[in-house]
C-alpha cells in the first residue's frame, strides 16, 4: 500500500479519536493539537495496529509525535 493510500486508511481510524473536529495534516500532533492522553494515543495505536496487521513497538510509538510521522512509520511497516 502506498502512501496515499494509507493516509487515507488512517484518516478513516482517526475519525472517530479526534473528537474536537481539529483539521488533520502531516504535521498534526496528537498530544498538542488533538489533545489525546496517553489512554487514547493507546486506543488509537490498537485501532491502528489492527486495521494494518501490524505491531507499533514502544520505541516506534515513542518516536511518533505528529500525523504525518506515523504515516511513514506504518507504510514502512507494512514493507
Amino acid at each position: 500500500m502506498d502512501r496515499a493510500a494509507t493516509a487515507a486508511k488512517i484518516a478513516e481510524v482517526i475519525a472517530p479519536f479526534n473528537k474536537k473536529g481539529v483539521a488533520i495534516t502531516d504535521a498534526t500532533t496528537f498530544a498538542g493539537d488533538l489533545e489525546w492522553d496517553s489512554l487514547t494515543v493507546m486506543d488509537f495505536v490498537a485501532a491502528i495496529e489492527d486495521e494494518f496487521d501490524i505491531i507499533i513497538s514502544m520505541n516506534q510509538q515513542a518516536e511518533i509525535e505528529t500525523y504525518g510521522q506515523l504515516i511513514d512509520a506504518v507504510t514502512k511497516l507494512q514493507g
